[in-house]
């Protein structure tokens, strides 16, 4: 059985400046890098995610290591992919000196995320990160994609981005981003995150989002990247009716109307207000569509159940 980590196995704002200056780390707005400086935010982040001892969480930008050590304490295993090669470079050093008796439950994939297919070790079960707001909701999308087991995710991003990933059908913010990480799973705002326990302070306000996998997936004869489609398409001309908004993708207004009227949707109707089900339906009425099976064979089998 291993040792607890000590009280003081945590990064505080001295401990962040001294390992920065020492690896001689200057935040860049580019990858937009704000380390967490206190203890109590990443221990209250890893209680919101519900991380369990036998969970196996993936982190994505773990920085200089205030979160990894926080998972550490309490998951199974941590592995963390970081794009920077510094920060890379001297994260398992820095987990081996603060936390020696976990250190053997830590795996680092220096890589960019976007690019990442597999991991080292056990499939992971969660995923815990606090992502860097420019690429955000792209990374989510593709972790949740790539790695079907993640149960669990927790992220901490820019205010506004919570808001638009956890948007129901009506909300002046529902987009893209809402509906397909619907797609995935059932989405929540789980609270915020002030500014000062960012160093540097960003000049936004942060937001924690909980996502929980669907345990049935949407059911529906369509790929996830057919539905996809439909939806970039809905969203591109936000304030054009789907008659004309889904023009292009079905060839013609006319074709797109009769898309409609087969899903039982309102030509009239605005993207924002369709739940992730009904683009579905959209999806699977589109002009040419190939028959299900043909079209699975395409475009790679989607990680989830057909309707029958």
């Amino acid at each position: 059985m291993s040792t607890s980590p000590a009280p003081d196995a945590l990064l505080g704002p001295a401990d962040i400046r001294e390992l920065a200056a020492v690896l001689g780390v200057r935040p860049t707005k580019q990858r937009g890098q704000n380390f967490v400086i206190d203890a109590n935010t990443v221990r209250r982040i890893v209680r919101t995610a519900e991380v369990r001892p036998d969970d196996v969480v993936v982190e994505v930008g773990p920085g200089l290591g205030s979160l990894t050590l926080a998972l550490l304490e309490t998951a199974d295993r941590v592995t963390a992919v970081e794009i920077d090669d510094v920060l890379a470079g001297a994260l398992p050093a820095t987990i081996a000196a603060r936390m020696p008796e976990r250190a053997e439950r830590f795996a680092l994939v220096h890589s960019d995320a976007m690019q990442v297919t597999e991991l080292p070790g056990p499939a992971p079960t969660a995923l815990v990160a606090n992502l860097p707001y420019n690429v955000a909701v792209p990374v989510l999308l593709h972790m949740l994609e790539t790695f079907p087991t993640i149960e669990r995710t927790l992220v901490m991003v820019q205010s506004e981005v919570a808001d638009r990933l956890a948007a129901g059908p009506g909300s002046k913010v529902y987009g893209v981003p809402s509906v397909k990480a619907n797609w995935y799973a059932e989405v929540k705002r789980a609270g915020a995150i002030g500014r000062k326990v960012f160093w540097p302070a960003p000049n936004v306000d942060s937001g924690l989002v909980s996502l929980v996998r669907r345990t049935e997936p949407i059911r529906t004869t369509a790929s996830r990247r057919e539905v996809f489609a439909v939806v970039d398409a809905a969203f591109a001309q936000r304030r054009k009716t789907l008659r004309a908004a889904l023009a292009g993708w079905a060839g013609s207004p006319a074709r797109a109307e009769e898309a409609l009227v087969a899903a039982g949707v309102s030509p009239q109707a605005r993207g924002e207000a369709l739940t992730v089900e009904e683009f579905a339906r959209i999806a699977e009425a589109a002009p040419d569509r190939e028959t299900p099976a043909a079209s699975r064979a395409s475009l790679g089998t989607p990680r989830r159940k057909d309707s029958e």
